[in-house]
C-alpha cells in the first residue's frame, strides 16, 4: 500500500492524479520554450540561463512525481487498466520534459545564435509543439472521468475528438518542421558547419515534442480500446 506523503498528497481520490500532475508539469515546461527561445533570438544569455533554470527545476519536479508513482503506485488498482500500462503510459509523458531540458541545455551550451531568417518560422514551429502538449495534457485531465464512465458514452468522444486534434497539430508541426530547414538550407552555406549541424538537431528535438505528445495520446487510445 501507498504510505508515502508526497505520494498521498498527489492521489486524492484518483489514481490517475499523480499521471495527471506530472503531465502537467510536462507541459508546463515546453511552454517555458516560446520566451526561451524569444531571449535567444536576442542574444540575451543571461536571461537564456535563467530560463533554463526555470525548465530545469520545472523537469525535476516532473522527474520527482515519476519516482513516487514508480515506487508507490498500488499494484491493485481496481481499474478497467493495469499499472503496467499506467507506467508505460508514465514514461512516453516523461519524454517531453526530458526534451525540453535537453533543446534549452544544448542551445546555451553551445551559445547557439540562431540566423534571422528562421526567427519566425522556428517561432511558429515551437507554438505548435506547445500546442500538442496542450492537447495531450487535456486528454489526460479526462482520463479519470473516462475511466469512471468505463471508457463509453460522451467522454469517450470528447478525449477521442482532443486525440485527433493532437494529431492534426502534429502534421502541422510535420510540415513546419520542412519548412524551418528549407529556411535554414538557403542560409547554412553562411554559416559555420558546426553550428549549423547543431540547430538540425535543435529543429529535430523540437519536433519530438508533438510527436512524444502524440505517442502519448495513441497511447492512451490503446488503453481505451482494450
Amino acid at each position: 500500500m501507498a504510505n508515502s506523503p508526497i505520494f498521498s498528497r498527489l492521489f486524492g481520490r484518483s489514481p490517475i492524479a499523480p499521471m495527471q500532475q506530472h503531465m502537467k508539469i510536462s507541459s508546463e515546461c515546453v511552454a517555458k520554450l516560446p520566451d526561451y527561445f524569444g531571449a535567444v533570438f536576442q542574444e540575451d544569455w543571461e536571461a537564456v540561463q535563467q530560463y533554463y533554470d526555470e525548465i530545469g527545476e520545472l523537469e525535476d519536479r516532473a522527474d520527482g512525481i515519476k519516482r513516487e508513482i514508480r515506487i508507490n503506485l498500488p499494484k491493485s488498482l481496481f481499474l478497467p487498466v493495469s499499472r503496467s500500462d499506467l507506467l508505460e503510459l508514465l514514461h512516453l509523458q516523461d519524454k517531453i520534459p526530458n526534451r525540453a531540458k535537453d533543446i534549452a541545455g544544448l542551445v546555451l551550451g553551445r551559445k547557439m545564435a540562431m540566423p534571422q531568417p528562421i526567427h519566425e518560422v522556428l517561432r511558429e514551429y515551437i507554438k505548435l509543439s506547445v500546442t500538442a502538449t496542450e492537447y495531450a495534457l487535456s486528454a489526460m485531465e479526462e482520463l479519470d472521468e473516462l475511466l469512471v464512465a468505463g471508457f463509453s458514452g460522451r467522454e469517450i468522444l470528447s478525449i477521442e475528438k482532443l486525440l485527433g486534434s493532437l494529431g492534426d497539430v502534429e502534421h502541422e508541426s510535420d510540415v513546419k518542421q520542412r519548412e524551418v530547414r528549407s529556411k535554414l538550407m538557403a542560409v547554412e552555406m553562411e554559416m559555420n558547419p558546426i553550428d549549423a549541424m547543431f540547430i538540425y538537431r535543435v529543429i529535430d528535438w523540437i519536433g519530438d515534442l508533438a510527436d512524444d505528445s502524440q505517442t502519448v495520446g495513441n497511447r492512451m487510445l490503446y488503453l481505451i480500446a482494450r
